[in-house]
Order: structure tokens, then C-alpha cells, then sequence
């Protein structure tokens, strides 16, 4: 694939092969997708992902070097400051699926829990509405790699650490209630290792509650060759079906509750966008429409597109998946 004219002038970074599926081991795969960086066209590699042939885990193969981590995650990246570019109708309007979703959650543990972990937990929105739960901050963890974010955290009296989980060795084993993973696991490098690290520290009854894309959605298929929303290249690095999620959750210690899906209206706008702007004939004035941090009316069509599919049982490209520790 010849690299879009954007990308000319950017450069090309460093990467580091992975020939092993990071879920079942398997050395055979096959091609899956492949594409540029069209969100922040940080730099001109062409990116590859992968399938396995053993258990249809999608990875990205090459993926970006460790050292290269600060060009990928610019300082304009859009979460660093994501409510800050979006409308406050929107940000209400994502305060209340949160709420709505973490309720959920809560349902599903034995006991009324009294510590809680949230890994990626950024700004802390999700320690802050556990506190209103009745949780004590001195029992409220978030993990975060941005010390900008972690340090008025813990000035607050959160147990908020600027760590990877495979670095941490500030929680102890058998002591959370709670761990949440909101679009985090996509992430890593080694999410079986991250996996297994949060089942050690769960007590016995407790919850990891993991959030990521579904490549078996219908804006998956849709847009499966290059430009799905939800590959986040070169960002997202492991792509999961319900089937490997659930395969990764049992195989590192943890028994599958419960699996639900939710808006996956980001995905849907991005992969418009970026055929419009990066496709055969592109369309830049169109792709503005389908900008998921400006294009209000557009972000509740897809919202409610998605919701309605959610609630007839149809597979979005958000998958929320419980795993309890025995």
C-alpha cells in the first residue's frame, strides 16, 4: 500500500516484531489489516496486523518500539485533553453511560465492594464516583502513565501511581474488590501478563471488569481492511473477538460472569472519517462530519444506533467482559 501524500513528510520510527500470538503462544498467523496512523498521522510506517491461525487473536505485527512511545502518544493526543474538546452535551451524555455501566457492574459482585482499582484511570472519574459509593479514598487505586494526571490524584489522598501493572508493586495480593480495564488492554504489549497480575491482587469474589473494540462487529467487517475506527493504528496493539477475550480472562485465573456490549460510536465516526479523508476518492469537507470530538449530531445518531443494537442482542463494537476471581 503506497503511503497517503500526508504522510510524506513525516517520519519513519522504529519497530519491534512480535511472532508470537500474545493469547495462545501460536507461532503460525495470517494477514489481517493493515493501514496507516489516520488519526494524528505521527509517522509513515505502514502497519500490519495479524491473525492468529491457532485461536484468531489479531495483533499488531511489527508494532512500534518501547522508545518510540512518545511520538505515537504525541502531546496533542486526544486524551490527554478529551473533555476539553468535546461539547459538555457530550460529556454529560458520556457521565451517564459511565454511571450507567459501572452500575452494572456493581451487580455483579457478591458483596458490597470496599476497594477498587481503575487501571488507565486518568483523571479519576471513576475513583471519584466510587467515593460516593461510600469507598474510602485510602481504598480507591488508579495506575496511570502520565504523572500530570497522577499526581493531583494522589496531593487528594487516592492511592494513584504513575506505573504500568507489570510494574506495580504498590497493591497487594488478595486486596481489590474492583479492578476496571476501560480501553486499556488494547494497549499493552503483554495482556496475559497484565491479566494475570490484576487476578493476583483480586480477593476471592472479586471483579475485573475489561472494556475493549470487538473485531467481530459490524463496523469491524464493515470497514476491515484498513479503515475501522477501532484499529487506533499504530496505538492498539492487541484486537480481541469475544472468543479470545474470554480465552485470555480463563487462561490467567479468572471465570467469565458476563459479557455485554456497548456503544461503539467513536469506531463508527473514525472509520468513516478516515475513508473519506484517506480513501480512493476522498472527501475531506465530508470527513468533518464524522469528527467524534465536533460533530455533535452525528455522535447521538451513532449512539443511539448503537444502543438499540445493544439492547436486541446484537454485537457492538465495544465488548464488556467480567472475569471473577474463584
Amino acid at each position: 500500500m503506497t503511503a497517503p501524500a500526508a504522510f510524506a513528510d513525516k517520519p519513519l520510527i522504529e519497530t519491534e516484531a512480535v511472532p508470537l500470538c500474545p493469547v495462545c503462544g501460536g507461532e503460525s498467523q495470517h494477514p489481517f489489516a493493515s493501514g496507516f496512523d489516520y488519526e494524528s498521522l505521527t509517522c509513515r510506517n505502514e502497519w500490519h496486523f495479524v491473525s492468529c491461525d491457532r485461536c484468531s487473536h489479531v495483533w499488531l505485527n511489527p508494532r512500534p518500539a518501547i522508545s518510540t512511545l512518545p511520538v505515537i502518544y504525541p502531546p496533542t493526543y486526544y486524551a490527554y485533553n478529551y473533555q476539553q474538546q468535546i461539547s459538555s452535551i457530550a460529556v454529560k451524555g458520556k457521565q451517564m453511560l459511565d454511571a450507567a455501566k459501572m452500575k452494572s457492574i456493581l451487580k455483579k459482585l457478591d458483596r458490597p465492594p470496599t476497594s477498587f482499582l481503575d487501571i488507565g484511570c486518568g483523571d479519576g472519574r471513576f475513583l471519584r464516583a466510587m467515593e460516593l459509593q461510600g469507598l474510602k479514598r485510602e481504598n480507591l487505586y488508579g495506575l496511570e502513565l502520565d504523572d500530570h494526571v497522577i499526581a493531583p490524584l494522589a496531593a487528594d489522598g487516592f492511592k494513584a501511581y504513575c506505573r504500568r501493572v507489570e510494574d506495580c508493586t504498590e497493591i497487594a495480593d488478595n486486596s481489590i474488590d474492583l479492578a476496571t480495564m476501560f480501553h486499556v488492554i488494547e494497549h499493552v504489549d503483554d495482556p496475559a501478563a497484565v491479566v494475570r497480575k490484576v487476578a493476583r491482587w483480586l480477593k476471592p469474589g472479586g471483579i475485573l471488569a475489561i472494556e475493549t473494540p470487538n473485531v467481530q462487529s459490524l463496523d469491524a467487517r464493515t470497514f476491515k481492511p484498513s479503515f475501522w475506527g477501532g484499529y487506533h493504528i499504530p496505538r492498539h496493539w492487541n484486537l480481541f473477538r469475544p472468543l479470545t477475550l474470554q480465552k485470555l480472562l480463563q487462561d490467567n485465573g479468572l471465570d467469565v460472569v458476563d459479557t455485554r456490549y456497548q456503544t461503539g460510536h467513536s469506531f463508527w465516526m473514525y472509520s468513516y472519517q478516515h475513508r473519506f479523508n484517506f480513501g480512493e476518492s476522498p472527501k475531506p469537507r465530508l470527513a468533518k462530519w464524522f469528527n467524534p470530538l465536533g460533530s455533535l449530531p452525528v455522535l447521538i445518531g451513532f449512539t443511539a444506533f448503537d444502543k438499540l443494537r445493544a439492547a436486541v442482542g446484537m454485537r457492538t463494537s465495544a465488548m464488556l467482559m467480567l472475569g471473577k476471581k474463584p
